[in-house]
């Protein structure tokens, strides 16, 4: 599979010294779903501004189909569109002007045939006379995705496009994004939502602090997400896991009360029963049992909790 977009070590440097991206490195595969998932403040809209030309960036190399973003800006822009968060359209405007006058902002030639066949697809056609003030927040929200698509872009960058919208339409949405990678777009969206990364993603990558800490299969991701940890507090304290515990993945910790047990909820046996049992069998007292989801934030912490302790190493 062929990479379409090369983003090299690129760092950018706000005036006031926050450093946005440190040193990333990505390459996304063309005709994929990528979805880029982080904390607020993790530099997701940084990268994406960078990508498309919006924010300059200080150190590195970014490259859309082999074209060099800033030596080559006018071929590597002209390949990628871009949807906003924010729904700013103007308000009095027709959908069918909006989106041709939008074609003729990138220099293309008037294509009617072409703007049909994607007012259709997105389901905007029977709305195409129609002032974009008149339309619903899902409307205008494909509307937006129609200006981004209106020069026949090779890659979609959807910045959160389903925040802000009920769950009926979110699932809308997912139908459009699968029917655009259909047509042969690569597309680009972060998301706070994981059941939105489960459900139309191939791959998701998670940023954070200005770094990529994670790449990975979608399956693979959702896997770890299906993780819970079990919190067994002792009665008493204990020097350090028994040996007929060590098939167990136990962690113990620094009071030496309490174990944390992490499993899979979807796999087909938990292994809790025969743990229990066995501490039981030591005579291990038990204080208090809870369980507790991995959530995208722990996986988070755990994730740059490795990358650091790598660093270190380093």
């Amino acid at each position: 599979m062929s990479e379409i977009l090369q983003i090299s070590k690129v760092s950018k440097i706000y005036k006031n010294k926050f450093q946005a991206l440190d040193n990333l490195t990505l390459s996304i595969n063309e005709g994929e779903i990528f979805a880029l998932l982080g904390p607020n403040g993790a530099g997701k809209s940084t990268l994406i501004n960078t990508i498309c030309g919006i924010l300059n960036f200080d150190n590195g190399d970014i490259t859309v189909n082999n074209f060099d973003i800033k030596k080559q800006y006018r071929e590597a822009r002209s390949l990628i569109g871009i949807v906003p968060q924010e729904l700013n359209l103007e308000a009095f405007e027709t959908v069918w002007n909006n989106v041709n006058y939008s074609r003729g902002l990138y220099g293309k030639p008037s294509n009617h045939e072409y703007i049909e066949k994607l007012l259709k697809e997105l389901s905007l056609w029977e709305k195409k006379d129609n002032k974009l003030r008149e339309l619903s927040g899902g409307m205008k929200r494909r509307v937006l995705i129609a200006k981004a698509l209106s020069h026949e872009p090779k890659i979609l960058f959807l910045d959160e496009p389903t925040a802000s919208v009920d769950v009926e339409l979110r699932k809308d949405m997912w139908e459009v994004v699968k029917r655009l990678k259909k047509n042969g777009v690569t597309i680009i969206l972060t998301t706070h939502y994981i059941e939105e990364a489960e459900e139309i993603a191939d791959r998701v990558g998670i940023i954070n602090n200005g770094k990529i800490i994670l790449v990975d299969e979608k399956e693979n991701l959702i896997k770890k997400l299906g993780q819970k940890i079990l919190k067994i507090e002792l009665v008493n304290s204990i020097k350090e896991i028994p040996t007929d515990l060590k098939n167990f993945n136990l962690e113990l910790n620094q009071e030496k009360n309490s174990l944390t047990y992490i499993y899979d909820t979807k796999g087909k046996n938990t292994g809790i029963t025969s743990l229990l049992s066995e501490i039981k069998n030591l005579g291990i007292q038990l204080k208090d049992i809870s369980t507790e989801q991995s959530s995208l934030e722990s996986i988070f912490l755990n994730l740059v909790k490795e990358s650091e302790n790598e660093l270190d190493r380093g």
